[in-house]
């Protein structure tokens, strides 16, 4: 199963941050949280200080573009095989940074390539 990092990550339900981590747990997948408040997502921490989750497969964004810069170095220092910028989150800049990098950069939507069978 692919480690997933969920950046944005929220505990309402109403939120795609959280439905996403719930499907990719229901999936199999291993996760790490962060978020800009504290909380839990099925006993998983949301962490609000950037620290190092190892071997990611993939980033899934669910920041907005302006809010992304910060996240830039550390996703950069996760060396994840993609970024997946759902929507709302597209940002040129990034992808472009992302694919110097050697990171693939898919503007997708994390819900429907699990539901899909794509991820």
């Amino acid at each position: 199963m692919k480690k997933t990092v969920i950046i944005g990550a929220s505990v309402n339900p109403e939120r795609y941050a959280f439905k996403a981590a719930q499907m990719l747990l229901k999936f199999g997948h291993e996760i790490c949280l962060f978020g800009l408040r504290a909380g839990q997502v099925n006993d998983i921490p949301i962490q609000t200080s950037l620290t190092h989750c190892e071997e990611v497969d993939t980033v899934t964004l669910y920041v907005s573009e302006k809010n992304q810069a910060e996240y830039i170095p550390f996703i950069l220092t996760l060396k994840p095989k993609r970024v997946i910028f759902n929507p709302g989150t597209e940002s040129e800049h990034f992808q472009n940074i992302c694919e110097e990098n050697g990171i693939e950069a898919a503007e997708a939507c994390t819900l429907v390539l699990l539901s899909t069978g794509q991820y």
